[in-house]
């Protein structure tokens, strides 16, 4: 029976605007006139080096990066530091904007719950079931979850550049339980990184995938987990 549950952040609970949403936004802010079709070049090149922070996976990885993007989520300075440089691969409007979208990739406003998110979360809550969110990424997203109002159904976060492991290590999985109080064998692990988010069952810790990315996620993709209680 499973008596704990862990989430993770992007493409499970929370999905990121899309890219030209995302660049677009920038560079209003920044005041700059650029062509839209040199707008929709761009987007394409920055999709390409996976250069929005919770968006596509790269296409490409310069060499010279590879290092940096492998390890990017364990700390916020490489993290930063991997995908600004991605994005100015992308040959931006301007080059100063590659920290701009990095700041903006933070914005609580750029990201939103997926439909069923929140009534999953609340189900499990009312149901006595503890939450944690287990997550690689270099930043800390809790004002995302204050700010659409669901922090209250999370006991604790996990998060690889506070933590200094990262998924699929089973390190990080196995704080996670210790904290909810549950054995790995009682705890379910829900995201959408088949490599990164089964490592919890090398834990012994069920596991449930959904699809990756999409705006428009099936229906109760989410709300599938209250099957496993």
């Amino acid at each position: 029976m499973i008596k704990g549950v862990m989430f993770d952040f992007s493409g499970t609970l929370f999905r990121i605007e899309s890219a030209a949403e995302w660049l677009r936004a920038v560079v209003a802010d920044a005041g700059l006139a650029v062509p839209d079709d040199e707008l929709d070049a761009c987007v394409g090149e920055l999709e390409e080096f996976g250069a929005q922070p919770g968006g596509v996976s790269p296409s490409q990885i310069p060499p010279h990066l590879e290092g940096l993007w492998r390890e990017r989520d364990l700390t916020a300075e490489r993290h930063r530091a991997a995908f600004t440089a991605m994005a100015r691969e992308a040959g931006l409007p301007a080059a100063d904007l590659a920290e701009a979208l990095y700041e903006r990739s933070q914005v609580s406003g750029a990201w939103q719950p997926y439909p069923d998110a929140e009534a999953t979360l609340r189900a499990l809550c009312g149901r006595g079931i503890p939450v944690a969110v287990v997550s690689n990424i270099g930043w800390d997203m809790r004002p995302v979850f204050r700010d659409h109002g669901v922090d209250d159904l999370v006991e604790a976060y996990f998060l690889s550049f506070e933590c200094g492991v990262k998924k699929p290590d089973s390190r990080i999985f196995q704080m996670a339980c210790d904290k909810l109080g549950v054995a790995p064998g009682d705890a379910l692990m829900v995201g959408d990184e088949p490599i990164a988010d089964t490592g919890a069952a090398a834990l012994g810790c069920q596991v449930h995938l959904v699809d990756p990315l999409p705006v428009n996620r099936r229906p109760g993709a989410l709300t599938e987990v209250l099957q496993f209680l």
